[in-house]
């Protein structure tokens, strides 16, 4: 299984034309993400997620990352992950997303 590397951007989110209005974990993700030149970076609120498409980087939030898995069968069902989210670390999710991603996953 692969591991993960934790790392800090090393160039100024400013000289990447990241807006310096972002929360500080936005403002790394992006920078990073530009530095890595990377394919995806995760991102789940709106004013990140619109200022990483704004500099050409495609997104995914979490949500989309789980469904992602659970089509490669990384993960056998989504709907628990989704309430531990929601129980655990109060994740807000509406009745209403949560039935569309149930029927998404197949659950």
């Amino acid at each position: 299984m692969p591991g993960f590397d934790v790392r800090s951007p090393t160039l100024s989110p400013a000289a990447l034309g990241v807006p310096a209005d972002l929360d500080p974990g936005e403002t790394q993700a992006i920078t990073l993400a530009l530095e890595l030149k990377a394919d995806l970076v995760l991102m789940d609120e709106r004013k990140g997620t619109a200022a990483a498409r704004g500099l050409g980087l495609a997104t995914i939030g979490v949500f989309g990352m789980l469904l992602e898995a659970k089509r490669k069968s990384l993960i056998d069902r989504l709907l628990p992950l989704i309430d531990r989210l929601i129980g655990e670390l109060r994740f807000f999710v509406a009745p209403a997303l949560r039935q569309q991603l149930a029927q998404l996953a197949g659950e």
